[in-house]
């Protein structure tokens, strides 16, 4: 499932809907995910309003609607995704109960279903120049390291090789993210290669 997806299920609640034109029957929920569209597309500078009203085919008014302005829409957006991340940390942590020779494999398959890999990329530019989303960006960065961190404590790993290893790990993950598209996927017996290679004591 994608962060998108998720981000439009989290934020029915807070929707309203009505009856008779199409811009009457649009929702929060629906704005929110034409946002996290129109991001991945064009990055933040490219979430305009007249931008959404032109990809919804609705006037100004039905976003004034739900918003006061650009900005209040992209706070709504922000406090998804923040949310979303939260839930990741919470799956991140329920890892730890997992014996350590399969728990990086557990964390690498939970990020990789729950996170879009294009909106996780969007997502990381716009935190160049939203503080809340780079808080929480940096939050689940440092949950990861941790995690990863642990598991090589686990395995038998002294504290600076644990400290070394689990940097190739997370920024090999940060990586892969920017460079997705450009060059050759890993396949997951690759991944499960990279894991045993950095977690072998040979």
């Amino acid at each position: 499932m994608t962060a998108r997806r998720t981000a439009s299920r989290g934020a029915r609640s807070a929707g309203g809907s009505g009856s008779g034109s199409r811009s009457s029957r649009l929702s929060v929920d629906d704005w929110i995910e034409a946002a996290f569209d129109l991001l991945v597309r064009e990055g933040v500078t490219g979430v305009k309003i007249t931008r959404l009203c032109e990809d919804l085919g609705v006037t100004k008014g039905s976003f004034y609607w739900h918003f006061t302005d650009i900005d209040h829409l992209m706070k709504a957006v922000a406090d998804r995704w923040c949310a979303i991340q939260n839930e990741t940390l919470l799956a991140l942590k329920e890892t730890t109960s997992i014996p350590g020779d399969q728990r990086l494999e557990a964390m690498a398959v939970q990020l990789m279903s729950q996170r879009g890999w294009a909106v996780e990329v969007a997502v990381r530019d716009w935190a160049r120049t939203d503080a809340q989303v780079a808080d929480s960006v940096a939050r689940l960065d440092n949950q990861v390291f941790d995690v990863v961190q642990s598991t090589l404590l686990d395995l038998g790993f002294d504290a600076e090789e644990a400290r070394l290893r689990s940097g190739v790990l997370v920024y090999a993950g940060v990586g892969f993210l920017h460079a997705r598209g450009h060059l050759p996927d890993p396949t997951i017996d690759e991944v499960r290669q990279v894991f045993a290679l950095l977690t072998s004591r040979d």
